[in-house]
């Protein structure tokens, strides 16, 4: 896709057309079990794209859908992952992103945090699919609630913080009772917490937090509201706010910041999804937040909580 155009699209779709609506798909996650990245995002390139079912508690049209091949191992057998389809023309218009990129910035966020080498986002490429082209991500299928401990990102009750959460901000739930939000203090959300500045993303939901079923690291989800060329950063991670940076993470933020130049491949590969003035912005953040080393603070100017925060 050239740099600054929008993904072709054909009429606009709403975010109840198409497959049978349902507001709570839960895939077997059986069927892609044992899969690596490489193999997943494989089948999601080359593999028969098939639909499930609507996701309707999306603000855009989100289908959940199957992408299958044939096994190379021989016998016919189809192996099939699980995915989340977003097609370009049943993309909402927003007034400050540009129409028809939403798409592409979800890539884009999987192309920034693959170069982290962190595995943040799940494989997420472009492709066409039953409604036109638009951008595929690898289903994760995430752990049951613990009864006796909170999710990484979760509301609880005042002076009620487990041992190795932070806080992010007091509030009052429907019943006028004080609640606080609060997320794990764990490397894998730092990981990801510094993947949003970078990437600049507008939606970091505590529902875009996943934690999967079986163990591994938090994966994020719904990056279309990323590379904008102003300060947008939306996020619940704010608990590590003013914290410094690790080694390991300054290590890979600054093999990152180079590859963000002008002349670097990522740059190259970011500048074909969403505009060369939004990569250098990126780039501009990257070393920000290498000078300054620790994790910036909410503005007071704007909104610093994405709406709803769940």
């Amino acid at each position: 896709m050239p740099a600054g155009q929008r993904l072709p699209a054909g009429p606009q779709l709403s975010a109840t057309d198409g497959a049978d609506s349902t507001g709570d798909l839960q895939p077997d996650p059986g069927g892609d079990a044992g899969l690596d990245d490489a193999e997943v995002r494989r089948i999601l390139a080359d593999g028969e794209l098939e639909l499930v079912g609507r996701i309707t508690a999306s603000s855009n049209a989100t289908f959940l859908c199957t992408a299958s091949v044939i096994d190379r191992g021989g016998g016919g057998d189809r192996v099939e992952v699980s995915c989340v389809y977003k097609p370009v023309r049943g993309e909402r218009p927003l007034w400050d992103f540009p129409d028809g990129t939403l798409a592409g910035r979800e890539v884009a966020t999987h192309l920034l945090s693959e170069a982290f080498g962190w595995g943040v986002v799940p494989p997420t490429l472009l492709r066409d699919g039953p409604f036109g082209p638009g951008m595929v991500q690898a289903w994760v299928h995430t752990a049951e609630s613990a009864s006796d401990r909170p999710d990484a990102v979760d509301l609880v009750g005042n002076g009620r913080v487990p041992s190795g959460f932070l806080t992010v901000f007091e509030a009052y739930d429907t019943t006028g009772e004080e609640v606080l939000l609060v997320h794990a203090d764990d490397p894998g959300l730092r990981r990801m917490a510094v993947l949003d500045i970078v990437a600049n993303n507008a939606d970091r939901k505590g529902g875009h937090v996943l934690t999967p079923a079986g163990g591994g690291h938090v994966r994020g989800c719904d990056h279309g509201l990323t590379f904008h060329t102003e300060t947008k950063l939306r996020t619940v991670l704010w608990g590590f706010a003013g914290r410094r940076l690790r080694a390991v993470e300054r290590e890979s933020l600054e093999r990152v910041a180079t590859d963000l130049a002008g002349d670097g491949e990522l740059a190259a590969r970011l500048r074909t999804l969403v505009r060369p003035a939004e990569v250098a912005a990126a780039r501009r953040r990257a070393t920000g937040l290498l000078r300054t080393g620790r994790f910036p603070e909410p503005s007071a100017s704007r909104s610093a909580i994405p709406w709803p925060a769940f």
